[in-house]
């Protein structure tokens, strides 16, 4: 007995989107009558037979939400999780988290195994490994075959779909600004979200401070990684090779590190060395001494908005709803490490 095709295998072998095999085989306008023969003459060749469970998982809204964050011990995640799930709940809608764990290969399978009736759409930022790669195709399927998904923070414009973005440049101009306005003419930037849009993006706003105040850049006091490994030595050989009296930190543990480090060195701060870091989790705020001058991203706001757009979406009678892009502003909280 010959084994019945899906919708996916033959959309691989036609090199076309699952969302174009469907709409062929369902006789949608959208499509070509050229294409539509071609795509069920092979369907029928191949023996392919309508997944009517699957289509009525499909047509059944589960009021189920996916969320998938790419670390649980980021603060920042944890927040726009919050905002997510109190709108949610106001909605009456359930959500389930998933995490990525920066991987690709888990991203694209928690995307598959989800939106196969589980959910109705996902809220998610990309993952380290996705953006490292430049691989969004996985997206792009599941949009195609008719699950929406709201990004945040971390996206990319290769995929069309709703957005909730800090203003990361701004943010990082605006932070590296307020150092050179209290006095700092040797600013370090430490980095060690080099792969991410977001890092990117923070680290062009600090060099562009540094050309609009007519500093020359020293590339020996700035660290662009992609990774955590050794960035307690790199940070340390900084500070003991180098003259530096302030410091934007573009991640939490990043922020944390400078600070730690900079004072185990002897600095005092914020006399001799001021920190800015990008992160408003607890341990910058309370629990560092002195504390942490951060750039608050209103996690929880990006968590709500984000939700919004995709319940929008979901509830929309709009076959063809414009997508949005909505920027959410950082706020400079000043602490001990500035003032």
């Amino acid at each position: 007995m010959k084994a019945k095709a899906t919708l996916k295998q033959i959309a691989k072998e036609l090199n076309v989107s699952v969302s174009t095999v469907s709409k062929a085989l369902n006789d949608s306008p959208e499509i070509s009558e050229q294409t539509k023969i071609r795509i069920k003459e092979y369907a029928k060749l191949k023996n392919y037979k309508p997944n009517v469970i699957g289509l009525n998982l499909k047509n059944r809204k589960t009021k189920t939400i996916g969320v998938i964050i790419p670390n649980i011990l980021n603060s920042f995640f944890a927040k726009v999780f919050s905002g997510i799930e109190k709108v949610a709940d106001e909605k009456g809608y359930n959500v389930i988290m998933c995490i990525s764990n920066e991987s690709l290969e888990k991203e694209a399978h928690t995307l598959e195994m989800l939106s196969n009736g589980t959910i109705d759409g996902f809220v998610l930022s990309i993952s380290e490994e996705a953006q490292k790669l430049h691989e969004y195709n996985h997206f792009k399927d599941i949009i195609n075959d008719g699950t929406p998904i709201v990004m945040f923070d971390r996206t990319t414009d290769e995929v069309e779909c709703d957005k909730v973005i800090v203003d990361d440049f701004d943010s990082g101009h605006n932070a590296t600004q307020h150092l050179i306005d209290l006095g700092c003419k040797n600013i370090a930037l430490i980095s060690s979200v080099d792969n991410l849009s977001v890092g990117k993006l923070r680290a062009e706003g600090y060099l562009k401070a540094l050309k609009d105040n007519n500093i020359t850049i020293n590339e020996n006091i700035i660290i662009r990684t992609d990774s955590e490994i050794d960035l307690i030595d790199k940070i340390t050989d900084l500070y003991s090779n180098n003259l530096v009296d302030g410091v934007f930190a573009l991640d939490e543990n990043d922020s944390v590190a400078a600070l730690k480090v900079g004072a185990k060195k002897g600095y005092k701060i914020p006399k001799d060395l001021k920190i800015i870091g990008f992160a408003d989790g607890i341990l910058a705020s309370r629990r560092l001494s002195p504390s942490l001058t951060t750039v608050s991203q209103h996690g929880i706001d990006i968590g709500e908005v984000a939700v919004k757009l995709l319940i929008d979406r979901l509830e929309s009678k709009e076959e063809h709803k414009p997508y949005e892009t909505v920027v959410i502003k950082t706020q400079l909280k000043e602490r001990e490490s500035t003032k």
